[in-house]
């Protein structure tokens, strides 16, 4: 047996299969959130761990961006809201120059619809910030080694409404505007189409919704991830 091959079989009797996580090379990680106390706790809590690295954060969509650009991270931790450019618009412009960046989404919004346009645009994991000290370390370790993980609540939402119509563009605007509190009429100005047009995907979005009227139909549509206000 040459010196090498030697040297590696001590290694597995002493280990077994997996090296003890002090061995293994360390994740890199960058933390995107424009909240200063929840990326502080997030480094105190990430000091902790042997095998996990805090190397970059950004407060902006587009600091996110250039923080990758410049660190190329193993994971990158992103909030949905912030400055800049949303937290979709981050994934798909780290993902079009990148294909295999490992992006997970940390969020307080728990909603389908929000969740299914982060992992359609590229995210491997969607958890949520109040489940952060019991999920984080797992999710960041499980997408490092190629795997997709979910929040439980989210998943759960996904399945129900696995097959559900979805909106349009043009309905989510409507919707948008409904939601600012404007009538047909004004929603028809505003986006220069009739007002019978309106009429038109005001009915369909309830439809859709399954709402009863156009009050419920926001409801809905906040608590889903359609239009965040």
């Amino acid at each position: 047996m040459d010196t090498v091959n030697y040297a590696a079989g001590l290694r597995k009797e002493a280990f077994g299969a997996n090296p003890p996580i002090a061995a293994r090379k360390s994740i890199r990680i960058l933390a995107a959130d424009d909240h200063p106390i929840f990326r502080a706790g997030l480094a105190t809590l990430m000091a902790s761990e042997a095998d996990l690295e805090l190397v970059g954060e950004a407060t902006s969509g587009r600091e996110a961006i250039h923080q990758y650009r410049a660190l190329r991270p193993d994971v990158t931790l992103l909030d949905l809201q912030m400055p800049d450019g949303n937290g979709i618009d981050v994934i798909v412009a780290i993902r079009a120059e990148n294909s295999s960046a490992r992006i997970i989404v940390f969020t307080t919004y728990a909603g389908d619809a929000r969740a299914q346009r982060a992992l359609k645009a590229g995210a491997q994991g969607y958890i949520l910030k109040g489940m952060i000290r019991k999920d984080l370390f797992e999710c960041i370790r499980a997408v490092h080694a190629g795997h997709k993980r979910i929040h439980a609540e989210v998943a759960t939402q996904l399945a129900t409404h696995l097959g559900d119509d979805t909106l349009s563009e043009r309905e989510l605007q409507v919707l948008a505007n409904i939601a600012g509190g404007n009538s047909n009429r004004q929603i028809a100005h505003l986006l220069s189409i009739a007002e019978e047009t309106v009429k038109g995907h005001v009915k369909a979005i309830l439809a859709k919704l399954g709402a009863t009227d156009r009050t419920h139909a926001v409801m809905l549509a906040i608590s889903r991830g359609f239009i965040h206000i």
